[in-house]
């Protein structure tokens, strides 16, 4: 491996700001991407088309929730491999979960493309949306497979300590994905006029371009983890692998499913108050997404650079990356909510209409609930120190105490007494608790001496405790 992808020497502090940037700066291009996109359907085809796509959307976050586990499992899997030198073991466990993520998305694939409009129909899409959003969804499955490879590689990059080349390659990819949606909505120049789906097949040809051109890059510079014609031996499936992706992924994967059902609690909470309420903390959340964009970018980069630690046993270096990575994200985290408090009329107005209940509202709950999100940062950070070892179900169990164990019950119990206001002090009291937890799983939990190795290890030795 190219000594500059290491990331088990030098400063670390500079080596994880360095990891993570890419990894902020990709996450803020999907969320701008997913705007642009949302923008051209909604203002040029209108609002039953737009509910198409957020309905179809629903969809394909579960499905992405998952990948997400199991991109991350084969991160740590590599990453933990090559920190210990284990260049070989690292290509066999990229040879097999390529063969299971390609099987994997091709029956996802044609199950999705045949039971999306069952499942949208059970969702009660609205009848004006439902052919759109079945238009929308079978392209999107269609394209399945090409996109998860394409996911699949990023995460084995990252894993091997590159973070800049997935970004590239991805700011490629919404570059594509931008131009090609209105040329493929309206079809302009000799480009049919495809609609809604139009917007399907420019993500799907824009990451499948993406994907091809990513791995043509990996063959020309020749590295490391490629599968030369010689060891394609490599792609029959060893289970070991297979069960580890799985049983490591899936938990992974839930993390994000327990997140959204959260929010799907809470909205249902806020509803009560009207219109304004709602469009108040829709005006807030817009802003959060990208609030807690950096420590979202922070726990992968901790989770890449100390499972290369976990692997080369170096305990000390993973203590490290731990302390730097919750400095960064504090500092990070609490920069961007400096900001919104000081300009939070300018932020929350970019939502909702100047001089409305709604700002002042939204105003109102981002001063209290805001904040929160540094301590969940913290503990996002914590998480992806400890999976690093395969430790998932801890920071799963963490999770859904604090957002669905305490969270939704106490603004549940409190919104009659306190009003909306609950559900405001809802956010930091949760935050509170995972913060707290987390912090205790990571001094006193057993993870350190959790393996996460399908193969057999060379180096057995137990870590002491920090």
């Amino acid at each position: 491996m190219r000594r500059h992808h290491s990331l088990t020497e030098g400063s670390i502090s500079r080596g994880l700001l360095l990891f993570a940037l890419p990894i902020l700066y990709g996450n803020v291009l999907q969320s701008l991407n997913t705007s642009v996109n949302a923008f051209w359907i909604g203002r040029f085809l209108g609002e039953a088309a737009l509910a198409a796509a957020s309905n179809a959307n629903s969809v394909v976050f579960l499905i992405w929730a998952g990948i997400y586990g199991l991109s991350m499992a084969s991160t740590i899997l590599v990453g933990v491999y090559l920190g210990g030198k284990r260049v070989e073991d690292a290509k066999h466990a990229v040879g097999t979960s390529t063969t299971f993520f390609v099987l994997l998305s091709l029956a996802t694939a044609v199950l999705g493309a045949v039971l999306c409009e069952p499942i949208l129909v059970l969702m009660k899409t609205p009848a004006a949306s439902l052919p759109l959003a079945v238009a929308y969804l079978r392209v999107m499955f269609v394209a399945l497979p090409l996109s998860f490879m394409y996911v699949f590689v990023m995460s084995v990059l990252r894993g091997a300590g590159d973070s800049k080349t997935p970004f590239l390659f991805l700011l490629m990819s919404v570059v594509l994905d931008v131009v090609l949606n209105p040329v493929l909505i309206f079809g302009l120049g000799p480009f049919p006029r495809l609609g809604i789906a139009g917007s399907a097949w420019a993500t799907a040809f824009a990451q499948s371009v993406t994907f091809f051109a990513l791995v043509w890059h990996l063959y020309r510079v020749k590295h490391p983890l490629r599968l030369g014609a010689h060891e394609l031996d490599r792609l029959k499936l060893d289970f070991a692998v297979v069960r580890t992706l799985v049983v490591k992924g899936v938990p992974m994967g839930l993390q994000l499913v327990v997140i959204s059902l959260s929010g799907v609690l809470m909205i249902t909470l806020v509803n009560r108050f009207g219109t304004d309420t709602t469009a108040a903390y829709g005006a807030a959340f817009q802003v959060w997404q990208y609030v807690q964009m950096p420590a979202f970018a922070i726990g992968m980069a901790v989770s890449s650079m100390a499972a290369q630690n976990v692997g080369a046993q170096k305990w000390d270096r993973v203590s490290a990356v731990a302390r730097a990575g919750v400095l960064f994200s504090v500092l990070l985290t609490g920069t961007i909510v400096l900001l919104i408090e000081l300009f939070s009329t300018k932020a929350l107005g970019i939502f909702v209409p100047a001089g409305s209940v709604a700002l002042r509202t939204a105003e109102h709950l981002n001063q209290i609930a805001a904040w929160s999100f540094i301590l969940l940062g913290v503990s996002m950070v914590l998480f992806g120190v400890v999976r690093a070892t395969g430790a998932v179900m801890a920071p799963l169990a963490i999770l859904a105490v604090s957002l669905l164990g305490v969270r939704f019950p106490l603004a549940l119990s409190l919104v009659d007494a306190w009003g909306a206001d609950a559900i405001w002090w809802s956010f930091p009291i949760s935050s509170s608790v995972a913060v707290v937890l987390a912090a205790l799983y990571y001094r006193f939990g057993g993870w350190r001496s959790l393996q996460i190795h399908p193969l057999p290890q060379r180096n057995t030795s137990v870590p002491a405790t920090d």
